[in-house]
């Protein structure tokens, strides 16, 4: 029963359980895409259904993930498909907990409000968009929000973090910023703002059809 029910695997060479971090962002990913899909169709249709759906989803997951052992979560599962190819990332499978039960609680929430209730407000807008946050922060750049605040609530240490960024080290030559490339990035968001306060009003024109297919079905 204790294999069943294990959070984390043991791996020879490390002497904690970990867990594959590509599998992780890769099913990080597919709920990111569940829940933006699902929180864009709120906006433009109003249409509350798919995002109730995608809230019990999330929810089952992350109690699967938490309650009985992430080698049984279905998004994981699809997360080692896709990567199973690619080398492991081996992280500590303790600090992935506590960053897990914070999605718990957090779907737990929108599950109650939403779901059950039946409501919208501030708090289940607040909630989605951080969901959404670190979501976003764990499949594009590797960063496990959840995680952050596990090391500061816990003395101990967090150990092998995505990254190696628990280990305190310099940083390489390549990862170094220099003020030069700062300047640039300035620079691309002084364009951006620029070429909205001068082409706003041109780019906010809708754009005609080329080839006249839409009239002629029309026509039809």
């Amino acid at each position: 029963m204790s294999k069943i029910i294990k959070f984390g695997e043991d791996v020879e060479g490390y002497n904690i359980p970990v867990l594959n971090e590509r599998e992780i962002r890769a099913a990080a990913g597919i709920l990111f895409f569940m829940m933006l899909v699902s929180i864009l169709k709120v906006i433009f249709t109003g249409d509350f259904l798919m995002l109730k759906y995608a809230i019990i989803l999330f929810l089952t997951d992350m109690l699967i993930r938490v309650f009985i052992s992430p080698r049984f979560s279905p998004t994981l599962i699809i997360g080692r498909l896709i990567v199973r190819n690619q080398v492991p990332e081996y992280v500590g499978a303790k600090q992935k907990l506590f960053a897990w039960i914070i999605g718990v609680v957090l779907a737990s929430i929108m599950f109650i409000l939403m779901v059950i209730v039946n409501s919208y407000s501030p708090i289940t807008g607040i909630i989605c968009l951080i969901c959404i946050v670190f979501l976003f922060a764990e499949t594009s750049f590797g960063i496990c929000i959840g995680c952050k605040f596990y090391s500061l609530i816990y003395k101990e240490k967090a150990q092998y973090c995505p990254g190696e960024v628990c280990d305190v080290k310099s940083r390489q030559e390549i990862q170094k910023t220099s003020w030069p490339q700062l300047l640039i990035v300035l620079v691309f968001i002084a364009y951006i703002v620029l070429t909205v306060f001068l082409f706003n009003n041109k780019l906010k024109e809708k754009p005609f059809d080329l080839f006249g297919i839409e009239n002629s079905v029309q026509a039809k």
